[in-house]
């Protein structure tokens, strides 16, 4: 494992900005709209997610280990590839977010909450991204 992580590390740092690019271009171009429902699907996922990793991380607590999920199984791999597309669909709703915010001419401070949460979604992809691909390394 030592001898592909650095390579792992850059492979989740290329898909990173890859996906914001990505999904940048798909926003403005308009093939992803950001409609009520589309907002509400991807709260509630994310959500969702949250409540998992809140679950996940209590049971660890108290040495109950979910090896579905760190493992490297096709399950696994799976929900991380589902966790990925969340991470990256918020993405879509923090370029919303600015794009309204700048739009209706918002006091300044709120360009601080929109540029916040663009990173912490980043963050969130980037972690995700190298958990999916050492995940994916694993099984060979």
């Amino acid at each position: 494992m030592n001898a592909t992580y650095p390579g792992i590390v850059m492979q989740a740092v290329g898909l990173t900005f890859g996906t914001l690019f990505a999904m940048l271009f798909a926003y403005k171009t308009g093939l992803i709209k950001v409609t009520q429902k589309f907002k509400a699907g991807i709260v509630a996922a994310t959500g969702g997610i949250m409540l998992f990793y809140l679950v996940s991380w209590i049971m660890n607590m108290f040495g109950i280990g979910n090896g579905f999920y760190y493992g490297s199984s096709l399950l696994s791999i799976g929900i991380s590839l589902f966790v990925v597309v969340i991470a990256a669909l918020n993405l879509v709703l923090d370029f919303d977010f600015i794009e309204k915010g700048a739009q209706s001419g918002a006091p300044k401070y709120m360009e601080w909450y929109g540029a916040f949460g663009l990173m912490v979604t980043l963050i969130w992809l980037y972690v995700e991204l190298l958990r999916l691909l050492a995940k994916i390394a694993n099984r060979d």
